[in-house]
């Protein structure tokens, strides 16, 4: 068996999987890695066209729609590599993107997890806004990456090429030790969408592990393929999920300040929805701030919180990203330096 499964999970996608899973066949090297198509009961013809377009990848047949984590946890059950990368269907490479991210990890052993440089498709200059350089959670917890700051996305110069030990890895494209993974409860179903490789990569830390960037592997995403930035569906899963996490990794001694704070901060953003006549976007945060609470009582209620709060291990835990942005008009990570 290689060393490495690259698993990308596929649903209803056959046109993403032309598009984009040549150039990982082409840049992956054969000699450590196997790449795995993980069909979650795809109803279009994407098994066809992966048939007949690359008849020697690998491919997990699922009987019906898992989910993102559901998907992805059964693939890489099946999958039993030491390292698997979750690789989106989105997604083109150029270039040995994998071998960086292998080596790291087999010199660094106290490193479960890492993620290459995410440059965009549309704006190959760029950044890509879902993980940049690498993943920070602020004081609030509110994310942030080397290279995008909110909305604001940086050009790249190389100014993030060094290696760094990050907070959270995207799951765009994120290298993970296998059964670290696995004795981690894989990625939370419940979270549906967004925010789940977040809550996985403190789940790690908290394991007593560190998580890296490693920017000389760099890959190309699409991204914004799902929702829109502007989608109230978005808005709902970012808010309750986000608080979802933080309910889940913090110690118990600091759980319930930390939430009634991020409420008086939740509550600003759905005045700023209001006062711009946004209402729907406003119901959303109302909305996921209810369903907290019921997935709390319905799930969540006997789980077992961490010891210590993993924010402040790393400095850039210890800042408050939106005074930063908002306030002292701190736009790029650079700046924070």
């Amino acid at each position: 068996m290689k060393p490495v499964a690259v698993i990308i999970l596929n649903w209803n996608g056959a046109d993403m999987l032309s598009r984009y899973l040549g150039s990982v066949i082409r840049y992956t090297p054969a000699d450590i890695a196997d790449i795995i198509v993980a069909d979650n009961g795809s109803t279009d013809d994407s098994m066809t066209r992966l048939a007949d377009e690359f008849p020697d990848v690998k491919v997990l047949a699922f009987d019906k729609n898992l989910g993102y984590a559901g998907g992805y946890n059964e693939a890489i059950r099946r999958a039993g590599s030491r390292y698997t990368v979750l690789l989106n269907s989105d997604v083109e490479v150029k270039g040995d993107w994998l071998t960086p991210l292998y080596r790291y990890m087999e010199t660094h052993p106290s490193i479960a997890a890492v993620q290459p440089k995410i440059l965009s498709i549309a704006e190959p200059t760029k950044f890509e806004y879902a993980g940049a350089a690498g993943g920070f959670l602020d004081r609030n917890g509110y994310p942030y990456c080397r290279g995008r700051i909110f909305d604001t996305v940086e050009t790249d110069h190389g100014q993030y090429d060094s290696p760094m030990e990050i907070f959270w890895a995207t799951g765009a494209a994120l290298m993970v030790r296998t059964q670290l993974y696995l004795d981690a409860g894989g990625l939370d179903s419940r979270f549906f969408a967004h925010m789940e490789e977040i809550d996985l990569c403190w789940r790690l830390r908290s394991m007593g592990y560190g998580i890296a960037a490693v920017p000389a592997g760099a890959v190309y995403h699409l991204g914004g393929g799902s929702l829109p930035a502007s989608s109230p569906r978005k808005t709902y899963l970012n808010f309750r999920n986000s608080l979802l996490m933080l309910y889940k990794n913090l110690p118990l001694r600091e759980r319930r300040g930390f939430l009634i704070r991020r409420r008086l901060l939740d509550t600003l953003a759905w005045a700023k929805f209001m006062a711009t006549l946004d209402f729907h976007n406003a119901s959303a945060i109302i909305g996921a701030h209810r369903d907290f609470r019921r997935m709390v009582r319905e799930h969540y209620s006997d789980i077992q919180p961490p010891a210590a709060n993993m924010l402040p291990t790393l400095p850039w835990g210890r800042r408050n990203i939106l005074r930063d942005y908002y306030l002292r008009g701190l736009r790029k990570f650079s700046d924070l330096t």
